[in-house]
Parts: structure tokens; C-alpha cells; sequence
């Protein structure tokens, strides 16, 4: 008897931690977490006065869900390349283990409660939570297949997280929620040209065109128009600092790591290869979280 229960208990726990891992997924759990911490240290960094943590609990929960629907949606319409991609093989909607229709369902609601939740805090996070999602699920996953342009589009969602954060510290749209939004903005292209070149063969299997490059292929261009950004980065994370808004620490702190930043990206120029790029990828990965943290650390 006490060997049947056991194989029972197997049974019944197998499927929940594949339920649990096939939910991770779907809501992309890390991703999603950097765009949450992205959104709550702008927050920070705008905000005057004491911290109000039911409109930080919204700002995050919120996020955390309009983020999470657009995930979904992404991989509801990528499901038949995600077949195509070892890396995302294995996504439930890929391997057919959860339907299109609870994956649509789970999107819908949690759209639905998380901009509800940033309508709590002001129209402008409601606006632009919106406006994220739509760019995302809808612009930037079909144009993924089209044009290299994607990444350009994808960007502007993938930026609008510390504009949301601002805006709700500041109940209005600002020059420093721009100048954040331009921050992660920035940010982005080293990054995920880097991404695109690591997994190139992945994302050519599934026909996806990514690299700012004339035929799609990894060359010395993509390095190039990396740096360019960086460099631009660099500007763009000391704004805050010549606004007033933040101190000369977070100043030097966000400078020294754009240079890093910037020099990895023309050594992906000058060397175009792999490696190369995993070291952008990972600066990047790096640069981020120190860049906000400082920022919002000197404002404190």
C-alpha cells in the first residue's frame, strides 16, 4: 500500500511542476522581473517626498501583469516558429501542452486586472501600459519576421517601463521620463543586437531578421551601429545628473559603466565574432541594474 501512495503522489506532483514551469515560461518570469525593477527604480528616482507603497504595489503588480499578457500573446502568435528555435522549443505553446485558448485567457485577465491597477495610480501609466502592450504583441512580434526595423519598434515598449514608473511618481509626463525612457531606450540595441547575434542560427531557422546588417548576416556593422548607441547611452544616463535631478556619484557610476559598455561593443566592431558579442550581452546584462540603482540611490 505505502508504495502505491507514493507513486501516486508522483503522479499528481509531476504534472503541477511542469504546470509551474509552463507558467514561468509563459510569462517569461525573469524578463518580466527586470521590467518590474525597471519600473519601480524610476519610480524612485522621480519621486518627491515619502514613498506611497499602494501606488508602488500597484505600479509593480500591474506591470508585472501587462507585461506577463504580452509575453503570452507573443508566444501565442510565435508558437509555430518557437518549434524552430532551440531555445524555445520547449514553451508550452511550442510543445502543445497548454492550448491557445487558456494561454489567450490567462492574457486576457491578467491585461485586463494590470491596467486596471495602473488606472488606479493615473491615466498617463494606464496609457502607456496599453500602448507597451499593443506595440509589443501586435507591431513588433509580426515585424520580427519582416524587417530588421523590429528591433527599433521593439525597443520603444521595452523602454516604456521607466516612463511608466516616472509618470506615476509625477502624475504627468516629464523631461526626466523621457530622459529615462531614452536611458533604456538606448540601452537596448547593443544588448539585443548582441542576443540576435549569439542565437543567429535560431533566429534565421525561424526566419527572423534582426541585425542592422544589408542581408541579416553578423558583420562588423552591427558592432558599429552598437557602439553608436552606447555611445549615445552615455549622454543620454547623465542627463538626470545636469537636470538637478541626481548627484555627481550616480554621475560617475553610470559614465564609467557606459564606457565599458561602449568599448565592448567596439571591440564587437572591430572583432565580429562570438565571443565578442557574449561579452556585450553580458555587460549589458550588467549595465542595467547599476545604472538604476546609482540613479536612484544618489536621488535618495
Amino acid at each position: 500500500m505505502r508504495a502505491k501512495v507514493v507513486n501516486s503522489n508522483r503522479s499528481v506532483l509531476s504534472p503541477f511542476r511542469q504546470k509551474v514551469a509552463d507558467y514561468n515560461m509563459l510569462f517569461k518570469l525573469k524578463l518580466n522581473l527586470l521590467v518590474v525593477f525597471s519600473a519601480a527604480m524610476a519610480y524612485l528616482i522621480a519621486l518627491e517626498g515619502t514613498i506611497n507603497w499602494g501606488i508602488l504595489l500597484a505600479l509593480c503588480v500591474g506591470g508585472f501583469l501587462v507585461t506577463g499578457a504580452s509575453n503570452i500573446l507573443n508566444q501565442v502568435l510565435e508558437r509555430d516558429t518557437d518549434q524552430l528555435m532551440k531555445r524555445t522549443a520547449n514553451r508550452p505553446l511550442a510543445t502543445q501542452r497548454m492550448g491557445i485558448s487558456e494561454a489567450i485567457m490567462i492574457a486576457g485577465f491578467s491585461s485586463m486586472i494590470g491596467i486596471t491597477l495602473l488606472a488606479m495610480i493615473n491615466p498617463w501609466t494606464a496609457v502607456l501600459g496599453t500602448l507597451s502592450l499593443i506595440l509589443y504583441s501586435f507591431l513588433y512580434t509580426p515585424m520580427k519576421r519582416i524587417s530588421p526595423i523590429a528591433v527599433f519598434i521593439g525597443a520603444i515598449p521595452g523602454a516604456l517601463p521607466t516612463m511608466i514608473g516616472c509618470v506615476a511618481a509625477q502624475g504627468e509626463l516629464t523631461a526626466l521620463a523621457i530622459v529615462l525612457f531614452g536611458i533604456q531606450f538606448m540601452w537596448q540595441f547593443p544588448h539585443f543586437w548582441a542576443i540576435a547575434w549569439v542565437g543567429h542560427e535560431d533566429y534565421t531557422n525561424a526566419g527572423f531578421r534582426l541585425l542592422p546588417s544589408k542581408d541579416g548576416e553578423r558583420d562588423a556593422n552591427t558592432g558599429l551601429q552598437s557602439f553608436f548607441f552606447a555611445l549615445m547611452l552615455i549622454a543620454v544616463a547623465l542627463m538626470p545628473y545636469f537636470m538637478g535631478v541626481t548627484g555627481i556619484v550616480s554621475a560617475i557610476v553610470v559614465g564609467i559603466t557606459g564606457i565599458v559598455y561602449a568599448g565592448y561593443s567596439w571591440k564587437l566592431y572591430k572583432m565580429c565574432t562570438r565571443e565578442a558579442a557574449l561579452k556585450v550581452m553580458f555587460c549589458s546584462f550588467v549595465y542595467l541594474p547599476i545604472a538604476l540603482i546609482a540613479l536612484a540611490m544618489d536621488k535618495i
